[in-house]
């Protein structure tokens, strides 16, 4: 990318009124489709949450300005990125909830604000970078700040049943509202539990469609016609067997029948694989255990 994609959060701001100083309470709540909770910026617009690189802020004070994080009305101050070089639609993840989109770099400066008669000088016009929330959760000083682009991702449902029409894909629902909040679903499609058809459906998501993630479900158990792991490792070129183990330990500790899952996960070139259950509540389940690891590993797999 050119820069930095990893920093810290070493303040986080709010404020009553627009315009204002904001002042560091070290740790916030960021509310969904808002901002942070009780913050004068927050609402439902493209401008929810400000950030500021504790670069900028001392630059303000080499030239003589008594600054802090929060003067210059931004919500969080980072270290070790340089916010303004980051492009417009990266994502930022902050701590172990918290996705932005970026949405805007700088802004209009307003010379009447209480920032500027305060401090004469202001670097959020040309600097400061304005975000979205994708998703909300607690944010605080000393977070891990990591910058990449939204998860590319295919969903891929084995089923007899459903392949025929005759049940609801509710596991795929699932798992296409939990990966919105790590990126897009670029495809999604149904196949009988059929081998050769699982194969060529994989193939055709990780070649032509070129997805970051495929993300199958159904077919990891003992029946029969359960098929979907051998169809997997038929494809992958290298095993990622931690993936499955975090499932299977977060599974074992709600049901002992978590053990007979086969589930596999692996890379295709530059896409990862990764088989879960079939039913609902068990995608939910494994998804929750793996899902915030899943963007910095397409990251690594695609260098």
């Amino acid at each position: 990318m050119g820069h930095v994609t990893e920093g810290i959060v070493i303040a986080v701001c709010v404020s009553k009124e627009k315009g204002t100083i904001k002042h560091d309470v070290g740790k916030a709540t960021i509310v969904d489709g808002y901002g942070l909770k009780d913050d004068a910026h927050g609402g439902p617009w493209h401008r929810q949450v400000s950030l500021l690189s504790e670069a900028s802020i001392q630059k303000m004070a080499d030239k003589g300005l008594k600054v802090f994080p929060g003067i210059f009305a931004e919500n969080i101050t980072v270290r070790g990125i340089d916010l303004p070089k980051l492009p417009v639609g990266i994502w930022l993840r902050i701590g172990e909830e918290v996705v932005l989109e970026v949405t805007q770099i700088g802004k209009e400066c307003h010379t009447g604000c209480a920032v500027f008669q305060q401090v004469g000088q202001c670097v959020m016009p040309k600097e400061g970078i304005f975000a979205k929330v994708i998703r909300g959760g607690e944010v605080k000083r000393g977070d891990a700040v990591r910058v990449g682009f939204p998860v590319r991702s295919a969903i891929l449902t084995i089923s007899d049943s459903g392949f025929r029409g005759e049940r609801t894909d509710v596991s795929g629902d699932v798992i296409e509202e939990k990966v919105r909040s790590i990126g897009t679903v670029i495809a999604r499609e149904i196949v009988p539990d059929d081998y050769d058809k699982i194969v060529g459906e994989l193939k055709r998501m990780a070649d032509d469609l070129d997805a970051d993630l495929i993300l199958t479900t159904g077919g990891t158990g003992l029946g029969p016609r359960d098929v979907t792991p051998e169809a997997t490792e038929a494809v992958i070129d290298k095993p990622a067997p931690g993936i499955p183990l975090a499932m299977l330990q977060r599974g074992l500790a709600k049901t002992p029948h978590a053990m007979l899952s086969r589930a596999t996960a692996g890379i295709r070139g530059k896409t990862l694989i990764v088989n879960l259950p079939g039913s609902p509540k068990a995608v939910k389940e494994g998804l929750d255990s793996i899902l915030f690891a899943l963007p910095h590993a397409v990251e690594v797999i695609r260098g």
